[in-house]
């Protein structure tokens, strides 16, 4: 089965984790499929920076997330909805000099 969870890669009382989508047999910073994010908690507030198109690909396709990454991957949407990127304008083309 395929998970989405945290692989922890801080230091000794220092974490920060990614996060992977990973077969649920290997071990918890072993081997992984992709990275989709990362996670830093002490940070105030918590820095989330997670591709939720590509969250949600996985999870269509059969991925389950673990309970705390279901919880990021809420907090990351709602931030994306309230703050969407802002979308490209056109840039005015000067005309050419005579």
């Amino acid at each position: 089965m395929v998970k989405i969870r945290l692989r922890r890669i801080g230091a000794k009382k220092k974490p920060f984790y990614r996060i992977v989508v990973a077969d649920s047999r290997t071990a918890r910073d072993g081997r992984f499929i992709e990275e989709i994010g990362t996670y830093n908690p002490l940070t105030t507030p918590s820095e989330i920076k997670v591709d939720v198109e590509r969250a949600n690909y996985w999870i269509k396709n059969g991925a389950q997330p673990t309970d705390t990454v279901r919880i990021i991957l809420r907090k990351a949407a709602a931030a994306q909805a309230e703050n969407p990127a802002p979308a490209e304008t056109p840039v005015a083309e000067a005309a050419p000099e005579q």
